[in-house]
């Protein structure tokens, strides 16, 4: 399980140092895509294969559903990680994300997310205002 918030930083060619604790979990190779809240989504590979899965019963009939798909596995790049315990996010997720210098990468249960730094804490701050309505919607979802 991933858990924790980390501040660190990018260098000019793209890569970052994971937290040891996110590194060891990842494993040798993992994934790289565009999250939502314009973050990146990182995944071991054994949730990557779950995701991919429950991705595959969705009607490709649907729009929407054929939309998420794309945009999911589109900006998807598998990683791992070097000598030095970075890895190289490559430029079309880097921009995606609007990655600067400054990232916040932080453990979401079952992922990884990769913020900058700004973005994380602009989210933080307006996420503090709607508080109350998050917690309303958790318990309408048994929560």
């Amino acid at each position: 399980m991933f858990i924790g918030e980390y501040q660190h930083t990018i260098d000019s060619k793209g890569r970052v140092i994971l937290p040891a604790k996110f590194r060891e979990e990842l494993g040798e190779k993992f994934v790289v895509t565009k999250g939502l809240d314009h973050c990146l989504f990182v995944y071991p590979n054994e949730e990557w294969s779950n995701l991919e899965k429950k991705l595959r019963t969705l009607p490709l009939t649907s729009r929407d559903a054929r939309a998420f798909i794309r945009f999911f596995f589109a900006g998807a790049a598998e990683c791992g990680v070097d000598k030095q315990g970075r890895i190289l996010i490559p430029a079309n997720l880097r921009q995606h994300a609007g990655l600067n210098r400054d990232l916040a990468i932080i453990g979401v249960s079952t992922r990884v997310e990769i913020w900058d730094r700004d973005a994380w804490d602009a989210y933080n701050n307006e996420s503090s205002l709607d508080q109350d309505k998050i917690v309303e919607h958790m318990a309408e979802l048994g929560i």
